[in-house]
């Protein structure tokens, strides 16, 4: 994945990097169970995954959800934010308690690689849900001190605009029929992985 002078991401990943990936989120997590953290060195890896991304990682036990823990801005090596967006979202995120050996042989990890977002400009409430992008735009919802996102595949469960901002705004700890003159709402689109 290369930056581009218009601040998107070019994915450039090959189907052996996508593996790589899922590869090295598996070994984070396995490696938490045994009470460790797994240290990795980016330089080892391919230059696609050496580059500053963002991910979320998702987790599935028996296709319920398990955890999902990620980032919003490309801070660290893709490689290395996967690797430790892995390990939080089987050990740290705060809805599940941590994942155990039992449900490691039925898991199933999903990643999301994210280009960065872009500010959405709008004029109201109707007009914001007007410009969304159902199966495509994941979203990032602020106001004051409240923020929530939620990813492109969120459609699938949430396929109405309207549900989709409405359910955000209650993720972000705001009321589902909250508007005011101070929200922010970026959208970004991922690369899936898994």
């Amino acid at each position: 994945m290369v930056p581009t002078s218009s601040n998107k991401i070019v994915t450039a990943l090959s189907s052996e990097d996508r593996q790589t990936l899922l590869d090295l989120a598996r070994a984070s997590i396995e490696k938490g169970l045994c009470g460790e953290m797994f240290d990795i060195k980016p330089q080892n890896y391919s230059p696609a995954l050496q580059a500053h991304a963002a991910s979320f990682v998702t987790l599935h036990v028996n296709n319920k959800l398990r955890g999902c823990i990620g980032t919003l801005e490309a801070e660290q090596p893709l490689v290395q934010d996967v690797v430790k967006n892995a390990y939080a979202a089987a050990f740290n995120d705060p809805r599940f308690s941590a994942l155990t050996w039992q449900e490691f042989g039925r898991l199933d990890i999903h990643l999301s690689i994210l280009n960065p977002p872009e500010p959405i400009r709008f004029k109201s409430e109707e007009d914001l849900i007007r410009q969304l992008r159902p199966g495509v735009d994941g979203l990032i919802l602020k106001d004051g001190l409240n923020r929530g996102t939620f990813l492109p595949s969120v459609w699938e469960s949430l396929p109405q605009p309207r549900d989709f901002l409405q359910h955000l705004k209650r993720k972000a700890g705001l009321p589902a029929d909250h508007w005011s003159d101070t929200i922010k709402v970026d959208r970004y689109t991922t690369e899936s992985i898994g």
